[in-house]
């Protein structure tokens, strides 16, 4: 399973989304080397948890900044963010049930984590820079 590499076309602007989608980034990668190494199926299972839950906790994060914002299309990518977190979980269940699922699940996380930064985050990113230059103190959003 390929590692993911963060590159700049994948920064939002928004610091602590970017910030978010970076530590995901590092967890789709310890769960690589978790595959691939040595690890237990034990170790696997927890950083397969550790990155389905972050990444839930992300999406519940990020849709509260675009509720605020009022973002229009919103439910659009709440929808986005509904479909995808059903199949991880499945994932999740299906490894807990005894499945060798987890390298799938970390292309799956990574290509279309990938997909989604680039096109959805990137179309919210000039409303939530703009709502964060009028309304948050340094124009920071705090998670």
């Amino acid at each position: 399973m390929p590692y993911v590499h963060w590159s700049d076309d994948l920064d939002t602007g928004i610091p602590v989304i970017d910030n978010q989608h970076k530590r995901i980034v590092e967890y789709i990668n310890r769960l690589c080397e978790a595959v691939e190494g040595q690890a237990t199926r034990e170790q696997v299972h927890e950083v397969l948890d550790q990155v389905v839950d972050y990444t839930l906790t992300h999406f519940a994060f990020e849709e509260e900044m675009l509720e605020i914002v009022e973002y229009p299309d919103l439910e659009q990518h709440r929808k986005s963010h509904e479909a995808f977190s059903q199949r991880i979980r499945q994932y999740q269940q299906d490894f807990a049930d005894g499945h060798d699922v987890a390298s799938e699940l970390g292309e799956t996380l990574r290509d279309w984590l990938m997909n989604h930064i680039r096109k959805d985050d990137h179309e919210y990113g000039h409303m939530v820079r703009d709502w964060m230059h009028a309304h948050a103190p340094n124009g920071v959003l705090q998670d």
